[in-house]
C-alpha cells in the first residue's frame, strides 16, 4: 500500500512538471517593426505592386526547444492606405475600390498551422474591403535567436472580396482581377 502511494505521488509530480513545462513553452509574440507586405497585380497598361511596411500583429507561439510546434490566436492587421505604389492615381483608385473610408484595415487571422522544419501550411481568414474569406497557403518559417521569420504568398482575386477591379482613363485601362498578396514578417517575443 505504501509503495502504491509513493508510485501515485511520483506520477502526480511527473504530470504536474510536464504540464508546467508545456505552459512555459507558450510565449506571446508581436510583429517586429517594418514588415514587408505587398499586393501585386496587373492591368491592360502595366503590372503594379503596392507595398507597406506598417502593420500590427500578435500571437501565442508554442515552441519546444527551437522548433515551432503551433501558433494560437495569431492576427496581423494593416491599414489599407499604408499600401503605396509610387503612383498617386493608382493608389487613389485602389483606395476607392477598397472603400478605405469605410473599411480601413486589411486583416489576416490564423486558424491553423501545420507542418514542420521550415515548411508549413497556414489556414485562416483574410478580411479585405470588409469581406472575410478563408485562405490556405504555404509558409516558410525560419528562426534566428528568439525571432521567427514567416515568408509566403497567397493568390486570390479582387472579386472574391467583392471588390470591382478599378478602371482608369474612362475605362480604357482595366485592372486584372487576379492579385498576389506576399509577405515577409518577423515575430519577436513580447518582453
Amino acid at each position: 500500500m505504501k509503495n502504491l502511494r509513493i508510485l501515485t505521488s511520483g506520477l502526480v509530480v511527473i504530470l504536474l512538471l510536464s504540464f508546467n513545462s508545456t505552459i512555459s513553452a507558450q510565449t506571446k509574440y508581436i510583429l517586429a517593426p517594418s514588415p514587408e507586405l505587398k499586393v501585386s497585380g496587373g492591368s491592360t497598361l502595366h503590372d503594379w505592386d503596392m507595398t507597406s511596411n506598417t502593420a500590427k500583429g500578435e500571437g501565442v507561439f508554442v515552441l519546444e526547444g527551437n522548433q515551432l510546434k503551433g501558433i494560437q490566436n495569431l492576427s496581423v492587421t494593416m491599414e489599407a492606405e499604408t499600401l503605396k505604389s509610387g503612383t498617386k492615381g493608382l493608389d487613389n483608385n485602389a483606395y476607392k475600390a477598397l472603400d478605405t473610408k469605410k473599411n480601413k484595415d486589411v486583416k489576416f487571422t490564423l486558424k491553423e498551422i501545420t507542418g514542420s522544419g521550415s515548411n508549413y501550411q497556414a489556414k485562416g481568414d483574410f478580411t479585405i474591403a470588409g469581406v472575410t474569406k478563408p485562405a490556405s497557403f504555404p509558409v516558410k518559417v525560419t528562426q534566428s535567436g528568439n525571432k521567427l521569420t514567416f515568408e509566403g504568398s497567397y493568390d486570390t482575386k479582387l472579386t472574391t472580396f467583392s471588390v470591382d477591379p478599378p478602371t482608369a482613363l474612362m475605362g480604357t485601362v482595366k485592372t486584372r482581377d487576379e492579385i498576389k498578396i506576399s509577405f515577409k514578417t518577423i515575430f519577436q517575443p513580447l518582453n
